[in-house]
């Protein structure tokens, strides 16, 4: 009986180890699913020590853009209802007058608050009509207010392009990812204030730097699509339809005074001529007699041997 009572209070002990045991665990674990917790809402001053301290520079960016995500979703319900759309047209117009149009679109312009991002006018011959092109920047409240002016003021529209883009949800996403790695940003930050280890401290400040030109980059690409969202690009190209028909000029004919220069040329034409001859012959007489002499000895030559052909009796077949 006695062996039966110790072997019965053995088990009963056992029981109440195993027992204490199995809460310890259960609270340890709690515990930790609470720090974690903690870590990923932000919140928990202890729980980011903690962390800092004994894991790395690597571990502690993943555990922040962690925590970071979860911003997200409400990020992109809120942005999602404005529409950001890049405008860009094109307007081919002819016109009685370059100049006097080119003035009126400047003045719509500018009392629409758009500005000229480039302006150029050529002509495509000395005597040919004026063309152009205006590259304009307007407000996109009042892009077709400003379409329709410049039609009304032209003769006849040749092409009207009017092309969008919508970039909506590539800034929603700017947004959302900017709005993250600002958070990084400031945890990293935290984190090294807290690190007590050189290799740590230098790790998060490298991650750091990184984090911070990402979000430059993501800062210049809203930019950007923000300016162009807000500013359509008007393509204006301008021509009139004018032809130049000369008139006479009767000032410019000086009949009498063209006749004398043409009969001084004709003078002076044969006083050169008639100069050029005599300077030729009294500036080669040397040659000539030379030349003269020869001739006239040869002459002299073959007019003696041919009288004294002349002169030889003929010979009588006969004999």
């Amino acid at each position: 009986m006695k062996r039966l009572l110790q072997i019965f209070g053995v088990l009963l002990v056992c029981s109440i180890v195993t027992a204490c045991s199995g809460g310890q665990s259960e609270s340890e674990s709690s515990s930790i699913e609470s720090a974690d917790m903690a870590v990923d809402s932000g919140g928990g001053e202890e729980a980011k020590t903690e962390m800092s301290s004994e894991n790395s520079a690597v571990d502690t960016s993943k555990v922040v853009e962690k925590s970071a995500e979860s911003q997200q979703i409400s990020t992109q319900s809120q942005s999602a209802d404005t529409r950001k759309v890049i405008y860009n047209a094109n307007l081919s117009v002819e016109v009685e007058n370059y100049q006097e149009t080119s003035n009126e679109i400047t003045q719509q312009i500018q009392s629409k608050g758009g500005y000229i991002v480039q302006s150029n006018t050529f002509r495509s011959s000395e005597e040919g009509p004026l063309e152009g092109t205006l590259v304009v920047r307007i407000p996109q409240a009042e892009f077709n207010a400003f379409l329709e002016s410049v039609e009304k003021g032209s003769m006849k529209v040749h092409e009207r392009s009017i092309s969008g883009q919508d970039v909506t949800e590539e800034f929603v996403d700017l947004e959302s990812r900017l709005k993250s790695k600002e958070v990084v940003e400031k945890r990293l930050i935290t984190f090294m204030e807290k690190a007590e280890k050189t290799e740590d401290l230098l790790k998060i400040s490298e991650d750091l730097s990184k984090v911070q030109e990402e979000i430059e980059q993501i800062r210049g690409r809203m930019n950007f699509l923000q300016n162009q969202s807000n500013l359509a690009t008007v393509t204006i190209h301008v021509f009139e339809n004018k032809v130049n028909v000369p008139q006479l000029q009767k000032d410019e004919l000086n009949t009498w005074e063209k006749t004398k220069k043409q009969f001084m040329e004709s003078v002076n034409f044969v006083v050169s001529a008639f100069s050029t001859i005599i300077i030729f012959f009294v500036g080669s007489l040397p040659i000539l007699l030379i030349l003269g002499g020869v001739g006239l000895f040869l002459y002299l030559v073959i007019k003696r041997m041919n009288k004294r052909n002349n002169l030889k009796p003929p010979t009588d077949m006969g004999e």
